[in-house]
């Protein structure tokens, strides 16, 4: 996917302590790093954030997380996480995320999640108003759903 591709992007730069002893970003950093973006995004779009969801009775449940590496990060690179809802399930929602240094492309993943009741653990239709808000500021609109 094109740096172009994503509506949203966090910044983020690299810590001491998220590197490893050959001094690049130890790999299970970059999923805290998908996190912190993914949150970002979700405060971006104004959706019902975990609290809230929680006192609804409903949550987003992580069902799959997977990332391709291509080049590493190093301490105190300044990273752009680019995050976009790729789909739109009647359940659940994909994530891309992607992280670039400048114009390098250094990492790519997937996020899904499955939103669901929160007592009964079992999937609950993701609401009309969060697909409106996501299509809305998508570039590349997600496919499924709406």
């Amino acid at each position: 996917m094109a740096r172009q591709d994503f509506a949203f992007f966090h910044s983020l730069r690299v810590r001491w302590s998220e590197v490893d002893m050959q001094a690049i970003v130890f790999n299970g950093n970059y999923l805290n790093y998908f996190d912190v973006a993914l949150t970002e995004y979700w405060r971006a779009t104004g959706l019902p954030n975990a609290v809230t969801q929680a006192a609804d009775g409903k949550e987003l449940f992580a069902r799959k997380a997977s990332l391709d590496y291509f080049s590493p990060a190093r301490f105190d690179d300044v990273l752009d996480l680019g995050v976009r809802c790729n789909k739109l399930g009647r359940s659940s929602m994909q994530f891309i995320v992607e992280i670039f240094r400048g114009e390098a492309h250094l990492i790519s993943g997937e996020l899904v999640y499955v939103y669901a009741d929160s007592t009964l653990r079992k999937g609950v239709a993701v609401p009309d108003e969060w697909r409106e808000i996501i299509h809305t500021l998508e570039i590349i609109k997600p496919s499924g759903g709406n």
